[in-house]
């Protein structure tokens, strides 16, 4: 095996469909959402870059902290020869990992950007010599096929992501995850937890505005690829904390009474004054909910650590 290899099992015209349809289903529900997966264009991922060194947001930091204190006592639970992660984007604080798993032998990172796969992977060959790295150019939450390495195998979920999925899509989440396992394999999975609302409310609304320029570049997308004519700011940003469901919830508010119209998609979309758009859950985890939602898809949870704050926690789990 080459020690660079990367393999498209996302077709090309994917992502104009999937955003076609995510677009027209959200716009059309009651009350309209959108998936805030199409935040991350290349200014998206760049204003995430900058949310993550603020000082309201702590998980990557909490997360990096933990990987550091621990990678460690991972590999030595794991003994991992394979390690695969999803949504790997830079694979930058999954080389804490990677330095730990003296056994390792392939790294497979899973992204939807052909890019940032790519960039990541050269890097990591010329760092790593010793190192195999099959990159996938995959959606991961639509089911996928990994490559044939050696077990045992890991996969990491990180930076806190499986909260953006709603409870009956993080249970078909974790039981695909389970699918590619075998027994004795483990999930590496990152949850933020539950903690004061304050606090949770200021990482999702910076003082400096970074957050809301991420949430309103949603609707540049659309514009860009569907032709629409979203005028951001015509919208303001809400983030909101839902005790009742645990979660943040991202918004954005029509200031006015207006109609948007998507050409793409021979669409109109009325907004009333005060009306909001959902474009974001981020789910806070307590770990009994964490070992429920794990078991039920298969996985034992083994370990559980914290940052020294206890705000951010990495669970280890095996597959049954």
């Amino acid at each position: 095996m080459s020690p660079f290899l990367i393999t498209r099992t996302l077709p090309e015209d994917a992502t104009d469909a999937a955003l076609r349809t995510d677009v027209l289903k959200g716009l059309t529900s009651t009350p309209k959402t959108l998936p805030p997966k199409w935040f991350y264009d290349a200014h998206g991922s760049e204003l995430f870059e900058k949310i993550t060194e603020l000082p309201e947001y702590y998980p990557t930091r909490a997360e990096r902290e933990i990987l550091i204190d621990r990678a460690g006592d991972i590999a030595a639970a794991t003994g991992a020869r394979t390690l695969v992660e999803l949504g790997s984007g830079s694979s930058e604080k999954t080389r804490h990992l990677i330095d730990a798993l003296t056994g390792l032998h392939t790294y497979v990172p899973v992204d939807v950007s052909e890019s940032a796969l790519t960039q990541a992977g050269e890097a990591l060959v010329q760092e790593r010599p010793g190192l195999d790295v099959h990159a996938l150019i995959a959606d991961f939450t639509a089911g996928m096929e990994l490559p044939d390495t050696p077990g045992p195998r890991l996969v990491a979920f990180l930076g806190g992501t499986i909260g953006n999925l709603l409870p009956v899509e993080r249970a078909a989440f974790l039981a695909s995850v389970r699918a590619l396992l075998s027994p004795g394999d483990a999930l590496l999975l990152g949850t933020d937890l539950v903690k004061d609302e304050r606090v949770l409310v200021e990482a999702y609304d910076d003082a400096a505005g970074v957050t809301a320029a991420f949430n309103k570049n949603v609707l540049t997308v659309i514009d860009r690829e569907l032709g629409a004519d979203f005028d951001p700011d015509v919208f303001e940003h809400v983030a909101r904390w839902d005790a009742d469901h645990e979660w943040i919830e991202m918004r954005l508010r029509s200031r006015t009474a207006h109609t948007v119209k998507v050409p793409a998609l021979d669409l109109a979309v009325d907004f009333a004054a005060g009306e909001e758009m959902r474009t974001e859950v981020s789910a806070k985890f307590r770990e009994e909910g964490v070992r429920a939602e794990l078991s039920a898809a298969g996985l034992d949870l083994a370990h559980w650590w914290t940052d020294g704050e206890g705000r951010f926690a990495l669970s280890l789990s095996v597959a049954r």
